[in-house]
């Protein structure tokens, strides 16, 4: 099982990127995954979940009307696309799947996944 999270960067308060998280080694579409964050100083916090099945998507505070996630199954990819960025949403950013689909509450708990990916870097400055 592998999992790669990319395309993060340095960009303007109010830019925007997409992170990819790139399977292999499994069937994604029976996983839920979720996208966390890391700031230097701060705890880990959750920013979306997609979920297997019935795709349902929970989005939390930091996320919630700027931030996008999807999936493509067929193509072992999830995607955050990330509009109007912040200078606090500078972290990095870590891709992760957990069997099954996840209710709201435990899509916010590292211990519900399974598998992780090494983090990609986002910075927002001015």
């Amino acid at each position: 099982v592998q999992l790669q999270a990319s395309g993060g960067g340095s960009v303007q308060p109010g830019g925007s990127l997409r992170l990819s998280c790139t399977t292999s080694g499994f069937t994604l579409d029976s996983y839920a995954v979720g996208w966390f964050r890391q700031a230097p100083g701060r705890e880990q916090e959750e920013v979306s979940c997609i979920n297997s099945g019935d795709g349902r998507i929970y989005y939390y505070e930091n996320a919630r009307g700027r931030f996008t996630i999807s999936r493509d199954n067929a193509k072992n990819l999830v995607y955050l696309q990330m509009n109007s960025l912040k200078p606090e949403d500078t972290a990095v950013y870590y891709c992760a799947v957990g069997s099954g689909a996840l209710i709201q509450s435990s899509a916010t708990m590292p211990s519900s996944y399974d598998y992780w990916g090494q983090g990609t870097q986002v910075t927002v400055s001015s």
